[in-house]
């Protein structure tokens, strides 16, 4: 508690807390060989939630396990795998996880629509099937509750930030509101 803080510094008196936004439960939908010594283990996770039926993915963790879940994972998806393309293996929806994240955005490269921020996964969680994992009304919910409460906001559209430089004479534009 008496240790100096230093800007751009860690040290052994300082520690970051993150407190999660909120958790999901979502399934693992695709799996990769990590990097380095984890080269030889699937260690980074895809996962997803239902929508009408259809698993859509919402993000990627390789963080929050220990070396030796990460190795009975491996096992475990290696046997339901179902297609390799390089390094990703597509396996079959059966192991749910329940992931941690610091909040939720608009994502154009997940076909769900979104993407979780900082995901790092709290826990297998063993004791639920797939069925059961969370769903997009519920990652809608949260980031529209997220928005509200001033967490986290939308970017704004490109061209209303582009016409707001121009209208500032910082974009080099005329100030108009051609894009």
């Amino acid at each position: 508690m008496d240790s100096v803080y230093e800007a751009g510094r860690r040290g052994a008196a300082w520690r970051k807390l993150k407190r999660a936004f909120a958790t999901l439960d979502v399934v693992i939908t695709a799996a990769e060989r990590g990097h380095g010594r984890r080269a030889g283990v699937l260690s980074d996770y895809t996962f997803a939630v239902w929508s009408e039926g259809e698993l859509l993915d919402v993000g990627k963790a390789y963080s929050g396990l220990t070396d030796a879940e990460i190795a009975t994972m491996t096992e475990r998806l290696e046997a339901v795998t179902t297609e390799r393309r390089g390094a990703l293996h597509r396996v079959r929806p059966t192991v749910v996880l329940e992931v941690a994240f610091d909040g939720i955005q608009r994502s154009k490269r997940h076909p769900s629509g979104f993407a979780l921020r900082f995901p790092r996964i709290a826990r297998i969680r063993e004791d639920k099937p797939p069925e059961e994992a969370d769903d997009l009304a519920t990652v809608r919910r949260l980031f529209e509750a997220q928005v509200a409460s001033g967490h986290r906001e939308e970017p704004a559209k490109k061209s209303s930030r582009k016409r707001n430089l121009n209208q500032l004479g910082l974009f080099g534009g005329d100030g108009g509101d051609e894009d």
